[in-house]
């Protein structure tokens, strides 16, 4: 989701509604909160659906109040929800296969992947567990 959201800011260098900067769309608060919302309903519905209700509300708020204060346009947000639902159906999606493909089953290691990206830096985390 970061990796997606960074490199459309770059891209796309949409000026903000208040002026201040060109690096608008997305809105990475609203991806941020729309993947953890999705996160939520995907871990816990079938626990209780307002876990996932109560998630989508907050994630909402938050695009709401992105556009309130004039830090984006609502395409921003609506790209940015977008873009988190979407990150975390592909990892639910990707998950299976990773774990079968390059952690094996039958293997006693336990183990992740992820990409990370921290001050202008992009990679992959690898971590097994022996």
């Amino acid at each position: 989701m970061g990796a997606s959201v960074n490199s459309l800011k770059k891209i796309t260098r949409v000026e903000r509604p208040d002026g201040s900067s060109r690096n608008s769309f997305p809105s990475g608060h609203t991806a941020t909160a729309f993947m953890g919302a999705e996160f939520l309903y995907q871990e816990y519905k079938e626990v209780s659906i307002w876990y996932g209700i109560s998630g989508y509300a907050v994630a909402a708020g938050t695009g709401f109040f992105r556009m309130y204060n004039d830090r984006h346009w609502l395409s921003d947000v609506t790209a940015g929800a977008g873009i988190g639902i979407l990150s975390t159906k592909i990892a639910y999606w990707l998950h299976p296969i990773l774990k079968e493909k390059i952690f094996r089953k039958n293997d006693n290691t336990d183990g992740i992947i992820a990409p990370f990206y921290s001050e202008n830096s992009y990679g992959l985390a690898l971590s097994i567990k022996f």
